[in-house]
C-alpha cells in the first residue's frame, strides 16, 4: 500500500468506530450510512493487510494490531487538524509568519528600537528577522528572495519592487564646538561645501545624497566607514559632516566637543521608503505595514501623505539650532 491509497475520511472511520465500539454509532457520528462505513473499514484492513477489528453481534473490539493503528490513526489526524489550524489562523491578520526586513545602514540602528515594539503590538503573529545592509546588498536580496521587505532611502534604482514612501528625515550639520560654522543664523546646504566635509565611503547612499545636497565633489573630504566614525572624527576636530536626525541624540554633548545644528526651510533630507517584491503574495499585508509606519513616523521626521503624493517637507520644528547637542 502507499499514500495514494490512504485517506484521512478511513482513519476518521477507524477511530470513530474504536470510540463508539459499535458501527452503528460510528456511522451515525460520521455523518455516513453504516454500510458505506463497514465498506471503507475492510477496504482499510484490506490496504493494510491487518485486521483491525473483532467483530461479534454483540460488540466490537480493537485486535493488537488495531490498538496500534487506531493511537497512530489518531496521532495523524490530530496533525492533519494543525496543518489546517496553521493554514487558517492568520487570516484575519494582516501579516503572519516570518518575515525578513532589511534596512540600510545609516536608518537601522535608529529606528529599529523605536518602532519594534509597536510592530510586535501590530502584528502579534509576525516573527521578524531583522538585518543592516547597503542599498546594493538590499537589492539584491529582495531580487532573490532573500530579503522580504526593506527600508531604503529613495531613489531607488529600477527594479520589480513596490516602492512605498513612508517619511522624510531631515539632514542636520554636526561640526567641532570650535569650527566657524558652529555659529551663526539660518544654515543652508551650499554653507558646507568644503574640504572639511566628512563623507562616509563609496556605496553608502546617505555619501551620495550629502554630496548632491552640499554641491560637492564625489571626492571631497575625508571618508570614513559609518557614523560613528564620522561621530568621532568631528569630535576630534578632523572636519563636519551631515548626520540623519534619527541618528542625532536629543542630550547634549557632555564634552562640549560638538555641536549640530538644523537646516533653513530648503535643506536638506532624504526621504525613507518600504520596498518589497510586487510579486510578493503578501503584498496586501506588506502595503498594510508600510501604511502603519507611515502613520508611526518617528519624531523629528515628517509622514509622506501616501504612496502618490510626494513626500511633505519635515515640519519647521525641526529645523531649529540645535547647538551643544551631542553628535
Amino acid at each position: 500500500m502507499n499514500l495514494m491509497g490512504l485517506s484521512l475520511r478511513d482513519l476518521e472511520y477507524v477511530v470513530a468506530v474504536a470510540d463508539e465500539g459499535h458501527f452503528g454509532r460510528a456511522a451515525e457520528r460520521c455523518n455516513v450510512s453504516q454500510p458505506t462505513l463497514s465498506v471503507q473499514v475492510r477496504k482499510l484492513e484490506g490496504a493494510l493487510g491487518l485486521v483491525l477489528f473483532e467483530r461479534s453481534n454483540r460488540r466490537v473490539l480493537l485486535t493488537p494490531a488495531g490498538q496500534i493503528i487506531v493511537r497512530q490513526a489518531r496521532t495523524v489526524l490530530a496533525e492533519a487538524q494543525r496543518l489546517l489550524a496553521l493554514a487558517t489562523e492568520g487570516r484575519g491578520s494582516p501579516l503572519t509568519g516570518r518575515l525578513v526586513l532589511a534596512a540600510i545602514q545609516t536608518l537601522g540602528p535608529y529606528y529599529f528600537p523605536l518602532i519594534l515594539r509597536l510592530l510586535r503590538q501590530e502584528f502579534p503573529l509576525l516573527a521578524l528577522a531583522l538585518s543592516e545592509l547597503r542599498t546594493a546588498e538590499i537589492v539584491d536580496g529582495l531580487r532573490e528572495g532573500r530579503i522580504d521587505a526593506a527600508l531604503i532611502s529613495l531613489p531607488l534604482p529600477a527594479t520589480a519592487l513596490t516602492v512605498s514612501p513612508l517619511f522624510v528625515e531631515p539632514f542636520w550639520l554636526a561640526c567641532p564646538a570650535e569650527h566657524p560654522l558652529a555659529q551663526g543664523g539660518a544654515l543652508r546646504a551650499t554653507d558646507i561645501a568644503g574640504p572639511d566635509l566628512l563623507l562616509l565611503d563609496e556605496g553608502n547612499c546617505l555619501r551620495d545624497q550629502t554630496v548632491a545636497a552640499c554641491g560637492a565633489g564625489g571626492s571631497a573630504g575625508r571618508h570614513a566607514t559609518s557614523l560613528e566614525t564620522l561621530r568621532s572624527m568631528v569630535a576630534a576636530g578632523a572636519g563636519y559632516t551631515l548626520l540623519p536626525a534619527l541618528a542625532v541624540p536629543a542630550g547634549p554633548d557632555p564634552s562640549g566637543l560638538t555641536v549640530t545644528r538644523g537646516f533653513d526651510a530648503d535643506g536638506p533630507g532624504r526621504t525613507i521608503a518600504l520596498a518589497w517584491r510586487t510579486s510578493d503574495p503578501r503584498a496586501p499585508g506588506l502595503a498594510h505595514l508600510a501604511a502603519f509606519l507611515r502613520g508611526h513616523a518617528p519624531a523629528g521626521t515628517a509622514a509622506c501623505r501616501d504612496d502618490a503624493a510626494p513626500p511633505s517637507p519635515p515640519a519647521p520644528l525641526l529645523r531649529r539650532d540645535r547647538r551643544a547637542e551631542a553628535v
